[in-house]
């Protein structure tokens, strides 16, 4: 039984980009950008990709990664990774989306630090450099506590500005830090199962953003900010960003 795992939650249809885990960039489907990645900065974790569809097996597989298949059903990424989990049987599992191609080890090694503390899970931001990227709903927001603990998570701006509304520019944003959740996330085992057993939450439902599920039945997030690029493709704009990346 290991005691740290990195476990990869992949659904095969997505709202805002259909099928994304399988769009080609450079002739190469995105979850094996993010396999790879994970694979070099990572080495000594055993990965795990939880699927929901033979077609995503099959392409992992295909390249000598390993894939769980784990119910269609699941409302949310961390239950298909508590399902995945009974099989790893990790102490302790890093969750990276795998929409996330440029994952880094800092990143990694962060969550494994914060996760063996007092805090059931855990996960990572950064800070907003762009006003448009601030007020875009689908880079979702987070404010946390002096002692390093999430307090909310939004697709709505916040902290808002009371005084500027929706006026705010880059010069704003880079004075009074706002920062953008990252999808990655660590989990203790037992609150794995603790989390799956919980009803999904009001403002989960509303927000669509599974880890308020923890916030909302009174479980800690904690949370440490990073400087490593990310880019997470949720849109086939992002997926054109990803490329340009490349160079």
């Amino acid at each position: 039984m290991p005691a740290f795992a990195i476990i990869v939650p992949c659904r095969l249809e997505s709202t805002r980009f259909p099928r994304k885990l399988l769009h080609p960039i450079r002739g190469k489907p995105l979850v094996l950008w993010v396999a790879e990645r994970i694979a070099t900065q990572a080495p000594d974790f055993p990965l795990w990709f939880a699927v929901d569809h033979e077609s995503l097996a099959e392409c992992i597989e295909s390249a000598g990664f390993k894939a769980l298949m784990t119910a269609a059903s699941h409302p949310s990424g961390t239950d298909r990774i508590a399902e995945a989990n009974r099989t790893v049987r990790a102490d302790y599992v890093l969750n990276v989306q795998a929409d996330e191609p440029l994952v880094s080890a800092g990143q990694l090694q962060a969550l494994a630090r914060l996760i063996q503390g007092d805090c059931p899970m855990a996960t990572l931001c950064t800070p907003f450099k762009r006003a448009v990227d601030f007020n875009n709903t689908n880079q979702v927001k987070v404010v946390m506590s002096q002692t390093g603990r999430a307090l909310y998570f939004s697709r709505s701006p916040m902290p808002h500005s009371r005084d500027l509304g929706q006026t705010v520019d880059d010069a704003w944003v880079a004075a009074n830090p706002c920062f953008k959740h990252l999808g990655l996330y660590a989990y203790q085992a037992g609150f794995l199962e603790k989390f799956v057993a919980l009803p999904p939450g009001r403002l989960e439902q509303i927000e669509k953003l599974e880890q308020l599920r923890a916030l909302e039945n009174g479980y800690p997030i904690a949370i440490a900010a990073t400087a490593d690029p990310t880019i997470g493709v949720d849109t086939p704009e992002d997926a054109k960003k990803f490329e340009a990346h490349l160079g």
